[in-house]
């Protein structure tokens, strides 16, 4: 149950954004390095991507349908209706924080270390995973586009920003992962600090840019305390929700692990640089807030989970 140590590195990136922004040259500088940044982050997870997982995948197209469901079906529809039951609880920008929250795809790492500490199959959960990513790159924007309507959806130009600067690179790296896979697996603590660094550099050009537009006038501290509660709740029952499907269906445990732990999460790797594309500076700091709150409660709600998986007797 203990606080991952990046999240306490986003929270301070934002108090250092919040305290010293980057404004004129600066900013424009920071911006840059964000974009190309983010260009190289998407570029190595492609190189990363195993073409084999993705063959495994399509051999049980079922679940992973199912999981992909829960992602980018499930969710959305339980963010619209959180939003309709109380459109005044919380400002727009936090309200599309929210949304935006729900229309991400699910993590790869801690999905598959949960799915293997509680003795489900990794298998399942990596190309699961690996499917979710992927497709993230190409729907979340379309998704988050329909799921904001007015309140800042998605332009034709910024499609084409999405493309350019993370679809792009993505297959690019891809291709090349004959030549850079080798290279890749022998630093793969060098390219967890590059992810790392990235989205460090996201928060810290999205909420600087927000801070100038005056993004902490606009959001009280008992909207924040709103949030927390709001992300509790919508990990409940998504966790809940996932896990009655998965019995329903007939699926045995080490499948339901799987399906519990990859279609209950959502990306902090992916959604913050992707933030930074999608919506203008006045919403993008604030579009990420939920995204980091809900990221911390899912890894301490699965690591519990998945102990309690673990202790259970009997394979």
């Amino acid at each position: 149950m203990k606080i991952d140590p990046f999240i306490l590195i986003m929270f301070a990136t934002v108090a250092l954004a919040s305290v010293l922004p980057a404004t004129g040259n600066a900013a424009t500088v920071i911006d840059a390095v964000t974009t190309a940044a983010i260009a190289l982050l998407f570029f190595l997870h492609g190189v990363r991507l195993k073409r084999e997982t993705l063959v495994a995948a399509a051999s049980d197209w079922k679940i992973h349908l199912l999981i992909l469901s829960l992602t980018f079906v499930m969710f959305p529809l339980l963010g619209i209706g959180m939003h309709r039951a109380m459109p005044q609880a919380l400002p727009p920008a936090l309200w599309t924080g929210i949304l935006y929250l729900c229309a991400l795809p699910s993590t790869v790492q801690s999905s598959i270390a949960f799915t293997s500490i509680a003795r489900g199959n990794v298998a399942v959960a990596l190309c699961a995973a690996a499917f979710s990513n992927l497709l993230g790159v190409m729907v979340t924007p379309f998704l988050a586009s329909a799921l904001l309507g007015t309140q800042g959806g998605v332009s034709l130009g910024q499609v084409g920003r999405i493309a350019s600067e993370l679809l792009l690179p993505f297959i690019a790296g891809h291709l090349l992962r004959p030549w850079l896979g080798g290279w890749a697996e022998r630093h793969k603590r060098l390219l967890t600090f590059t992810d790392r660094g990235t989205i460090v550099l996201a928060v810290y050009s999205s909420f600087a840019a927000a801070v100038v537009e005056g993004i902490w006038h606009r959001v009280a501290p008992v909207q924040m305390v709103l949030v927390l509660v709001l992300c509790l709740v919508l990990l409940a029952v998504v966790l809940g929700l996932t896990r009655l499907v998965a019995r329903l269906l007939g699926y045995r445990t080490p499948e339901e692990i799987a399906i519990v732990f990859v279609g209950s999460k959502k990306s902090l790797a992916s959604g913050a640089p992707m933030a930074k594309i999608i919506f203008p500076p006045a919403v993008a700091g604030a579009a990420i807030l939920p995204l980091m709150i809900f990221h911390q409660a899912q890894l301490m709600a699965c690591a519990a989970i998945a102990r309690r998986y673990a202790a259970r007797a009997g394979d």
